[in-house]
C-alpha cells in the first residue's frame, strides 16, 4: 500500500507492508519528493501501532472524584453536544472555541471549520499553524498575491546556481530533501546558511552567517543597500514586474554594512561576499523558516528577504525565487480550507462577501448565517474562560500545553475551562487535562489528503483498521454535528468530503476543484491550483505573472526594530529554540516510539559561556525567563554564539520560557527569541528525579 509518512511537511512517499501481525515501512522509490529515502522518523512510522498508552474508549471526567472513567461513545457525545449548547444558550454562540491542527488532513481541516461555522455558528476557531509559518504566508500573500509554501517542486532547487536558507536547519527536520542540496553542490552550486547556530545543515554548506537572533530583517536590509548602492539590481525586472522598490530603497539607505555589522554581529565583509555571490549568478533561490518567521517582527523579516529576491529579479525565473520551508505534515492545505480564523475553504477571506456568497452556497446555508473573523490561536488560547471568552474548547490534533508560548499561562487558561474536549491518539499533556478524552485514528488507519510544501496534494491511503473503539475525526465531526442539530448533513466519506471540498474552493487562490482521489493516484500528488479535471495542475508559478490583480509583485518596505524582549542586566543571554532529528513538534507521537532516542531537553551554550557560569557539559543548568525557569542538562558546543542559548522545545517546560509577543500581521509569536538568564545549578539546588520544574505564572 502506497502512503505518505505522518510527519513533516515533505510528506514522503512510503509502502505499507503487512508482517504477520506487524505493519512494516518500506521504501516508495518512484515518488519523486523523497525518491525512496526517509528519515529515521518515517522509517519508525508505526512504532504506535498497537502500543499500550494507546487510547481505545472515550473517556470522562468524573465530577466527585476528579479522575477520567471509561465511557461509551454515545454517551460522550450526548454529553459534549448537549454541555456546548447549554454553554451557547447561556453565553452566545462563542462561548465555544474550536483548535485545530497543522496536522490534520485537508478533510478533517475543512469539516472542523464547517463544523465551527455551521454547527456551532461559533467565530472562535483557529489551529496551531499559526505558529508555524503564518508570517510566511501573510508575506507571500502582501508580496506576490497568493500563499503556496513553495512555488516550484522541491527538485528545482538542484538546477540552481546559489541556495540561501534562511533559518533552518533543513538536515535534521526533513533530511530526505538534503539529497537536493547535496546534488546543487555536486553540480558545483553554492549553499549559504544563515543561523545564530552551526547546525548539521550548516555543516553542509559552503557559506555560514551566524547573526544575532532575531535580526535576520537587518541582514536583509544590509544586502538591499549594497543591492542599490552598488548599482546591482535588476532594475528591468523591477520595472515590468513590480511596484515599490522606491520604498524599500529608501528604507534601505540606512542601513549601511557598518551599521548591519554592529546589530547583527555579521561582518562587513561577510555581508559584500554575501552580495557578490548572488549577483555574480543567475539562478538563486532565497528560502525562509522559522528562524526567520517565528518572531514579533516575522512578517517583515521575510517580506525584507522577499525584497531581496525580488531586487535580484528572481522569481518567475526558472530554477530561482523565494519560497517557504513549510513545517507542520498539512502545514500548507491545513491554512487553505477554514480551520483558521479568519478564512473559509479555497484560501478565501471570511470577510469577502463574495467569498461567504460561494462556501454558503456550497454547504446550502445563509451567507448571513456564518460568522465573521475570531481571534488567532494565541489570542484564543489567551481569551479561554474569560468573562468575554470561549468558555469550552474542542481540540483536534494539537498538544498546547507543549507546543504554546507561555505554556503554563495557557494550560491555565485551558484549567478555568467549563468543559475540554480532545479529540488524541494518546493521552498527551492537552488530553490529560480534558473533561473529555475521545480516542481517534491515526494516519496508517484512515484515508485522506495533504499538501506538500511544494503544493503538491498528495493521498494517505488506510493500511489497517483501527483498533476497537476508535472512530476517526471526521466521524466525530459528523457525530457532534448531528447531536447539535446542524441545519446541513455532514459526511464522514472522506473521499465525499474531499469532492465538497473541491466545490468550496472552486475559483479561490488555493483551487482544488480539479482534483480527486483517482487523479492523485496516477500522478503522484497535483500541485493546486488545478481549476477543472482536464487542468494539469500548477508546479510553477508567476512565470507570467504574479498573483495581483495587476500581475505585479510588490516589494513591501520594512524597517527592523529588534525584538520585542531585548537582553538587558537581568536577562542577558538570547534564548532560541528549535528542533532535534529525532523528535517532532510536541513529542507526543515521537517521545512514545521506542526506536526513537528520547533525551529530554538539553541546554546548547557555548564555551565561553560556560566557562563564565561555572557550568560544565553534561550537569545541569538553569534558564530563567520573565515567565519561567527551566532545569536541564547542559551541552557545552563551540557551534553556537556566545550569547546565544539553545533548547530543543519537544519537551514540557520549554514553551514556558518562551515569549507570547505576536506579530501584528500573522498574529505569530515570537517563539524564536527571547530574554534569559543562565546559571549552573548547584548540586544541592537540584531538583531530584520527577520533581516539577519551577515555572513562573
Amino acid at each position: 500500500m502506497h502512503t505518505h509518512c505522518p510527519y513533516c511537511s515533505l510528506q514522503c512517499g512510503m509502502t505499507l507492508q503487512r508482517e504477520g501481525r506487524r505493519l512494516e515501512v518500506a521504501a516508495w522509490p518512484e515518488f519523486p519528493v523523497n525518491e525512496g529515502g526517509l528519515c529515521r522518523k518515517g522509517w519508525t512510522a508505526t512504532g504506535l501501532r498497537g502500543h499500550r498508552e494507546r487510547l481505545t474508549t472515550p473517556m470522562l471526567r468524573d465530577r466527585t472524584t476528579g479522575e477520567l472513567r471509561a465511557a461509551g461513545w454515545d454517551e460522550a457525545l450526548d454529553l459534549v453536544a448537549s454541555r456546548l449548547q447549554e454553554l451557547q444558550q447561556e453565553s452566545g454562540a462563542d462561548a465555544v472555541g474550536v483548535f485545530g491542527g497543522g496536522g490534520l488532513t485537508n478533510e478533517k481541516a475543512y469539516s472542523l471549520g464547517k463544523l465551527a461555522r455551521v454547527a456551532l455558528r461559533t467565530s472562535q476557531v483557529d489551529y496551531n499553524g499559526r505558529w508555524c509559518m503564518s508570517s510566511a504566508a501573510s508575506a507571500s500573500n502582501q508580496a506576490f498575491g497568493i500563499d503556496r509554501g513553495l512555488p516550484f517542486p522541491l527538485a528545482d532547487l538542484e538546477r540552481a546556481e546559489v541556495l540561501v536558507l534562511v533559518g533552518s536547519n533543513l538536515a535534521e527536520t526533513m533530511p530526505p530533501a538534503v539529497r537536493h542540496l547535496d546534488r546543487l553542490r555536486e553540480r558545483g552550486g553554492r549553499v549559504v546558511v544563515v543561523d545564530p547556530r552551526r547546525t548539521p545543515t550548516a555543516d553542509r554548506a559552503d557559506v555560514l552567517l551566524q547573526p544575532v537572533p532575531g535580526t535576520d530583517l537587518a541582514l536583509a536590509l544590509g544586502v538591499l543597500h549594497l543591492l542599490d548602492a552598488r548599482g546591482l539590481a535588476d532594475e528591468a525586472y523591477l520595472a515590468a514586474r513590480t511596484t515599490g522598490w522606491d520604498d524599500v530603497r529608501r528604507v534601505a539607505a540606512a542601513w549601511w554594512p557598518e551599521r548591519v555589522e554592529r546589530v547583527t554581529g555579521v561582518t562587513v565583509g561577510e555581508l559584500h561576499a554575501l552580495v557578490d555571490l548572488l549577483t555574480s549568478h543567475e539562478r538563486v533561490v532565497v528560502l525562509t523558516a522559522r528562524g526567520a518567521e517565528q518572531h514579533a517582527q516575522g512578517t517583515a523579516t521575510v517580506l525584507g528577504w522577499i525584497d531581496v529576491a525580488l531586487a535580484l529579479g528572481l522569481p518567475g525565473r526558472p530554477h530561482a525565487g523565494y519560497g517557504c520551508l513549510t513545517g507542520q505534515g498539512n502545514g500548507q492545505g491545513g491554512r487553505e480550507h477554514g480551520q483558521k480564523s479568519d478564512q473559509l475553504p479555497g484560501y478565501r477571506m471570511i470577510d469577502d462577501p463574495a467569498a461567504r456568497e460561494h462556501v454558503a452556497r456550497v454547504w446550502g446555508v445563509d451567507p448571513d448565517d456564518l460568522p465573521g473573523p475570531g481571534r488567532s490561536a494565541y489570542e484564543l488560547l489567551d481569551a479561554l474562560g474569560r468573562p468575554d471568552g470561549p468558555r469550552a474548547l474542542l481540540v483536534l490534533g494539537s498538544n498546547p500545553v507543549v507546543s504554546a508560548p507561555r505554556a503554563a499561562h495557557v494550560a491555565d487558561r485551558l484549567r478555568s475551562l467549563d468543559l475540554l474536549v480532545v479529540c488524541d491518539l494518546v493521552m498527551s499533556e492537552t488530553a490529560a487535562l480534558a473533561d473529555v478524552v475521545l480516542p481517534v485514528t491515526q494516519w496508517a488507519e484512515e484515508t485522506g489528503t495533504m499538501t506538500n510544501l511544494e503544493g503538491r496534494v498528495i493521498l494517505r491511503q488506510q493500511a489497517v483498521a483501527p483498533p476497537a473503539g476508535v472512530r476517526s475525526d471526521l466521524e466525530v465531526i459528523a457525530g457532534l454535528a448531528q447531536r447539535l442539530g446542524s441545519p446541513v448533513p455532514f459526511s464522514d466519506d472522506p473521499e465525499e468530503v474531499f469532492a465538497e471540498l473541491g466545490r468550496a474552493s472552486a475559483g479561490g487562490r488555493a483551487d482544488y476543484a480539479g482534483i480527486d482521489y483517482d487523479r492523485i493516484r496516477e500522478e503522484h500528488g497535483v500541485f493546486w491550483p488545478c481549476p477543472s479535471p482536464d487542468h494539469p495542475g500548477t508546479p510553477r508559478l508567476f512565470a507570467d505573472a504574479f498573483a495581483h490583480p495587476d500581475g505585479r509583485a510588490r516589494l513591501v518596505a520594512v524597517d527592523h526594530v529588534g525584538t520585542a524582549e531585548p537582553t538587558d542586566a537581568a536577562y542577558p543571554v538570547h534564548l532560541t529554540t528549535g528542533r532535534v532529528l529525532a523528535q517532532y513538534q510536541s513529542g507526543a507521537q515521537t517521545r512514545r516510539i521506542a526506536d526513537l532516542p528520547d533525551t529530554g531537553a538539553f541546554v546548547e551554550l557555548h564555551p565561553s559561556l560556560a566557562d563564565r557560569l561555572g557550568a560544565y557539559d553534561g550537569e545541569p543548568v538553569a534558564v530563567t525567563t520573565r515567565r519561567g525557569r527551566l532545569v536541564a542538562p547542559a551541552r557545552v558546543v563551540d557551534t553556537i554564539r556566545p550569547d546565544t542559548v539553545f533548547v530543543p522545545f519537544h519537551w514540557v517546560g520549554v514553551n514556558q520560557l518562551t515569549n507570547d509577543a505576536l506579530d501584528p500581521s500573522s498574529r505569530m509569536p515570537e517563539f524564536k527569541v527571547c530574554a534569559a538568564q543562565v546559571e549552573a545549578v548547584a548540586r544541592a539546588a537540584r531538583p531530584s528525579p520527577g520533581e516539577p520544574v519551577e515555572v513562573a505564572r
